[in-house]
Formats: structure tokens, C-alpha cells, sequence
């Protein structure tokens, strides 16, 4: 079920996993997919993050939604807009001072202005401290740094069950400091 991937060290048989989480760190959706790049899984943990917090009883949709520049795909964006989903997501991979060639107009202009606004700027800056803990928690303190089963639904399963975990960790953790 694996695949190979592009990854920052190369190519890696595996998974992509993928999470939503609150601005509290909390995972509210979490998948594993074969594609190597994330422009693909946008939409889809979108809805699935959707589903799970209908399925627990919370009926509006996600405020903001903030991804970084990997997930950026005019179509899923436009289509989580018309849901009445407000996204911002880096439509350049770094700070570049000129627009891509090629991606000029719609958008893309729009969300580089939105982003070089301050409000647009502090807003895009809690994705790092949002998202990325999560990651890093599951992976480095937790030593989760790669999947123990085999095939797609059981390191689903995993991937679940260890963000599940996160939860439960924050959850026992917050109790404690009050």
C-alpha cells in the first residue's frame, strides 16, 4: 500500500500523515495518504476534520482554516471558500519578493496581499505554533518517528490511535496545571 515519496532526505517508501488540529493543539482529524505532495490532501482533511466534529456534536464549520505553501491548489481553495471556510495559505514556498512567474492574478495575488498585511501575518504565524508541535510531540518526544504495522489501514489505525494519545496527553496535562 505504501509509496515512494519525496521527502526533504530523499525518497522514502511510506506515508504521508496528515493532521487538523484546533488552536489549542488538539487533533480533530488525522489520515495517512500516498501522495507525496499535500496539495492533494487539503480538501479532503478539511472535510474530514468536518465530519469527526459533527460526528462530536459541533455544527460550525472551522473558522480559519491555515496551511502552509505545500498544500496551496486554487481549486481546493476556491471550493473551501464557497463553504463558507476562510483559508490562508502561503502561495509561495518562502518569502519571495516577486510573485511566481506563471501565478499571477486571483488568488494568488489576494492572499500575498492578505499576507503581507499584519493582521494576515500574525494570523499565518499561529500555523507554526499550532500545527507544527503537534509533529513535533508525537515524533521527537514521543519517538513515533515512523510506523510499526504494515499496510494503509492499519498505520491508519496507528496514526489515529498515536494522535488520539496527543489528545489524552493534553488533556491530562491541562488538568494537571489547574
Amino acid at each position: 500500500d505504501s509509496r515512494n515519496l519525496k521527502t526533504t532526505r530523499g525518497w522514502v517508501q511510506g506515508y504521508n500523515a496528515q493532521a487538523v488540529v484546533t488552536q489549542e493543539q488538539i487533533v480533530v482529524a488525522a489520515e495517512v495518504s500516498t501522495e507525496s505532495l499535500d496539495t492533494a490532501n487539503l480538501q479532503p482533511m478539511v472535510e474530514t476534520a468536518r465530519a469527526e466534529l459533527e460526528a462530536a456534536g459541533v455544527d460550525e464549520p472551522p473558522g480559519v482554516v491555515l496551511a502552509d505553501a505545500g498544500y496551496w491548489k486554487n481549486e481546493a481553495i476556491e471550493a473551501l471558500v464557497a463553504q463558507g471556510i476562510q483559508t490562508l495559505i502561503a502561495p509561495d514556498a518562502d518569502r519571495r519578493k516577486e510573485p511566481r512567474p506563471g501565478r499571477r492574478g486571483g488568488l494568488y495575488d489576494f492572499t500575498r496581499r492578505v499576507l503581507a498585511t499584519d493582521w494576515g501575518s500574525e494570523l499565518y504565524l499561529k500555523r507554526q505554533g499550532t500545527v507544527e508541535p503537534v509533529f513535533g510531540q508525537i515524533k521527537a518526544n514521543r519517538g513515533a518517528n515512523r510506523f510499526l504495522r504494515r499496510g494503509r489501514s492499519a498505520v491508519r489505525s496507528e496514526w489515529r490511535l498515536l494522535a488520539a494519545t496527543h489528545n489524552l496527553l493534553k488533556l491530562h496535562k491541562h488538568q494537571l496545571a489547574t
